[in-house]
This record gives C-alpha cells, structure tokens and sequence, in this order.
C-alpha cells in the first residue's frame, strides 16, 4: 500500500533549492497540468467538439492530424511556457522550437500518442522526454543515456502518470475529485519472465527472420522451444502496451521491416523510444533496436525513425542475441 503522496509533492522534494532539479519539477508539473486538460477533453469527446476525426493536414511526420492531435500540442504548449526550457521538440511541428532565454532543459513531447484510436473510444497518451540542454551543441542530438527524466500519461479508465526522474518508476493516478495526481505505485518492476508478447501479426511477411523466429517461438507454446504458452496483445498505442508491461511483464515489438518506409522502423527516437526506454530500464526492464541499445542511439533528426523492442529482460535479450547471431533465422529462411 503506498502513501498516496502528491505528485506536486514528490516534485518538489525531488528539486529541493537545485536550479537544474527545480527546471525539471517545473516541467513535469506542466505536463500533468497539460494532461488533466487534455483528459478532461477526451472524456468529454464529441461533446467538446473532439471527433477523432482528420483534419485534412500532416503533421511534421507525415501523419494525418486528428483534432485532438493539434488541440493538445496547443494545451502543452501553453503549459510548458512558465518553464525554463532552452530547445522544444514536439511530433506535431516540423522544427525545434529554440529560446534564447538561457534555459535549462531541452524538452521533447508527443501531445498525443495513438491518436488513431481516439474515434474508437481507446487508449491515447502523451508521452515526453527531459534532457539538460548541451551548451553549444545543437538540441537532441544527445545520447538517451543523457534523460535525466521522462514520463508517460495514458487516458484509461484511468488517467495515470508514469514518471521516472532517473531513480527507480512511480505511477500516478488523476484524483479528479482533487485535480491532482497522487502516487499509486513505488519504484515499478517489471517481472524478469512474461507470457505475453505484443506485435502486429499482420506484418509477419514483411519482418526480419529474427523476429519471425521469436514469434513462433512464442506460437509453438508448451510444444515450442520456450517450453510454455503465450498470448499476444496489440493495442495500437505505445502508451497502453508500456504500462501494461509495466504493470505485468511481457515484450513489445515495432520492428523495421520490409515495408516501403518501414527499413528504419516506425516510432520516433526523440520523443517516444528514448523516453519509453529510459523508463523501461529504470523499472529493470529492456529496450532495444533488435541490434542496438535505444539509450545509446544519438539522433541525427528530431523526427528519426527507429525500431523499437522492450519490455522485460530476459525476452529483450533473447530477441537481440536472435538479431546478433548471424545464423538466427537460417531455418526460417531455408524453408522460404
């Protein structure tokens, strides 16, 4: 049983007088006022005018624009102004945004991640990522080794706030009675074994021998070389598969594939592998490309591409040393 302790609270015992810890504090207070916002929004849906519908435009990216998408960029945004943020990246805008105000912190957010359900009435989230600004380097093109803190917010039958300040995981769940966040859960770990794994099954043609081969491993169940059953999940929202694994172990794949567009996988580095990572391995978890730790990539752009896979550690490891072997998958291919 936790404490229940305020997430306005625990941010402030967090900073402390450290002008760098209060800029963090800051910022993350900015977030979970942005998603109460943002959630209230989506409870309410059509009836305050959010449909979940194109908006006719692309974001930066290349995707479609929902209402909501542009909506809660807006609600960050103004959020986050009383912050003092040097570099500002965000999934709906092509370029940084660059203050010239002495700022601490280089800050990267997705205002809404899974924006495609949001007609469907399922999970979305927002999704940011905290960084020290490098003087005289240009932002985000830091290791996500340099995180010094990052955070996740899923619009569920609750909303929760998933927040690492580089020391272990808390979760927070939205009192709305109060309109704030209060603790739940202390120092998340994610079980070292699962029975679940999450991909889109649909790609099976398109993916990687390694990945083909992990997943019928996984198919093959008790008779399989795993030796046990699994099931599959697939939610379409990066959000709702990292708190489920979170909560109750398992792996998450987005691999590259063979697809047009697909080579370098789908999600973005900067604000969503990078954060999701940090965040997975702070509560004891794995996040890899498949051949490359996700905390050790440098972005070369703010909107690079990149795939990802984690989730616990044991599978994560399993799938890499699949991706590494050069004879992984020579089965698979010779029965092609």
């Amino acid at each position: 049983m936790t404490d229940h302790m305020p997430l306005s609270r625990y941010t402030a015992d967090y900073a402390g007088q450290d002008p760098l810890r209060l800029a963090v504090a800051a910022a993350v207070d900015a977030f979970a006022k942005a998603s109460i916002e943002i959630s209230d929004l989506i409870g309410c849906g059509a009836l305050a005018g959010i449909t979940g519908e194109a908006q006719g435009a692309q974001n930066a990216d290349g995707d479609v624009q929902k209402d909501l998408d542009v909506r809660a960029d807006e609600i960050v945004r103004a959020a986050l102004k009383p912050v003092s943020w040097a570099a500002l990246a965000s999934e709906e805008a092509e370029t940084a945004d660059i203050s010239d105000s002495g700022g601490l912190l280089d800050i990267a957010y997705d205002p809404l991640d899974g924006s495609s359900n949001i007609e469907t009435n399922m999970t979305v989230g927002t999704i940011f990522s905290i960084m020290p600004t490098s003087k005289g380097a240009v932002p985000f093109t830091q290791k996500g080794s340099a995180q010094i803190a990052a955070g996740f917010v899923v619009y569920g039958p609750q909303t929760s706030l998933v927040l690492t300040l580089g020391d272990g995981v808390d979760i927070f769940t939205l009192d709305r009675a109060a309109g704030s966040y209060k603790r739940i859960r202390v120092r998340v770990q994610i079980p070292a074994e699962c029975s679940e794994y999450a991909i889109n099954a649909s790609n099976h043609r398109h993916w990687e021998a390694p990945v083909r081969d992990f997943v019928e491993e996984c198919l093959a169940g008790v008779e399989g070389p795993r030796g046990k059953n699994f099931n599959m999940r697939w939610i379409a929202a990066l959000v709702a598969e990292a708190y489920r694994i979170l909560i109750r172990g398992g792996v998450f794949l987005y691999p590259s594939d063979a697809r047009k567009g697909y080579a370098d996988g789908r999600l973005r580095l900067v604000y969503e592998a990078h954060p999701m990572a940090f965040i997975v391995e702070q509560a004891g978890g794995g996040a890899t490309t498949g051949r490359v730790r996700i905390l050790d990539l440098a972005p070369t752009a703010i909107h690079q591409r990149v795939p990802l896979i984690m989730g616990s550690i044991s599978k994560v490891r399993r799938i890499e040393a699949m991706h590494l072997d050069a004879s992984a998958g020579q089965a698979q291919a010779a029965a092609e």
